[in-house]
């Protein structure tokens, strides 16, 4: 099995704003992963629905956590891994089950929870090497840290 590489973008939403998490899978980022996947697959709405998470606008708990899939259960089974562009999880979110064990990191099951008749079974999986995985964890709270002081 090959392996992806994950990084967790993080820019200001708009001049100054708050900061957005946005995952790229092997240097693409996420939003236009899932964008190209929904208009290629013939679903409306689709392109420019998603954007990256905003951890000031919802307590997703530690980043760490959260990207492992131990975020709050109040969201049940899945994680959100992107919201909708207008910056709330909630409203456009994608959610993906996020298994982790010693060596790999997988990211599978994704859905839109809002249209519950799409079949993404076709995006993804994605599996990152376990070490990666951490070090662009780690990466990502020290830019959280670093852009909270």
């Amino acid at each position: 099995m090959t392996s992806n590489e994950i990084r967790f973008a993080c820019q200001h939403r708009g001049d100054a704003g708050a900061l957005m998490i946005v995952p790229r899978i092997d240097g693409a980022p996420l939003p236009e992963l899932i964008d190209g996947f929904e208009i290629a697959a013939g679903m409306k709405p689709a392109g420019d629905a998603y954007g990256g998470l905003i951890p000031e606008f919802f307590r997703f708990g530690p980043m760490l956590d959260h990207f492992l899939g131990r975020s709050t259960n109040a969201m049940g089974p899945k994680t959100p891994v992107l919201g909708c562009e207008c910056g709330e999880w909630g409203c456009w979110p994608l959610m993906v089950r996020i298994t982790a064990t010693a060596d790999l990191v997988t990211w599978d099951a994704f859905e839109q929870p809002h249209r519950t008749t799409r079949d993404y079974t076709a995006f993804g999986p994605f599996h990152f090497d376990r070490h990666q995985y951490d070090d662009a964890l780690r990466a990502l709270s020290a830019t959280i840290s670093s852009d909270n002081r």
